[in-house]
């Protein structure tokens, strides 16, 4: 037998119907199958929450590369109506459209969402950092697509998907932010 103290059940476990016997000590006994049905539903819920967040990177994703060979880069541009922007404003105008805000800037954006340090803790659809002048200081932005590949808009081509591990781009990762 499952016990589960102080009356509570995991969110997860929210409309199930369960069979429950209430003791007088506050403690209550699922029964063998129920507890396996809890269990199957709590499973369910974390691939159910898993799969929200993929497709969401994914929409991400397909919005960014949506935009390959439309947007012309200007730095300290957010002109979304005529596609002219840096770096920043195209992250910024990716995540609107999927819901999400973040502000303007690649500094600013370097404070939003959870810090991922490392690139092997990269998620799709994080946020990703680079130094491209001064080392060590965050002035570019773009999105991860996943296989260390990125996309973000360029001074020299526009939006365009790069491998962060090889070439220009391999020792200039700052940070990623998982949002």
């Amino acid at each position: 037998m499952l016990v589960v103290k102080n009356n509570r059940l995991s969110k997860s476990l929210v409309g199930i119907s369960l069979s429950l016997s209430l003791l007088t000590s506050g403690t209550m006994f699922l029964s063998p199958q129920s507890a396996h049905a809890a269990t199957d539903a709590a499973s369910t819920a974390t691939y159910s929450a898993s799969a929200t967040s993929t497709s969401k990177a994914n929409s991400i994703i397909r919005t960014a590369q949506s935009y390959i060979g439309k947007v012309r880069y200007r730095f300290g541009v957010r002109d979304t109506n005529r596609l002219i922007l840096d770096c920043s404003a195209f992250t910024q105008m990716v995540f609107k459209k999927n819901g999400i805000t973040i502000p303007w800037g690649s500094s600013a954006q370097a404070k939003v969402g959870t810090p991922v340090r490392s690139k092997s803790k990269l998620q799709k659809g994080d946020l990703v950092l680079f130094s491209v002048s001064r080392p060590g200081r965050i002035n570019h932005v773009g999105i991860y697509i996943g296989n260390g590949k990125f996309i973000s808009n360029t001074t020299s081509s526009g939006v365009v998907i790069r491998d962060m591990n090889t070439g220009y781009w391999k020792d200039r990762f700052i940070s990623g932010r998982h949002l």
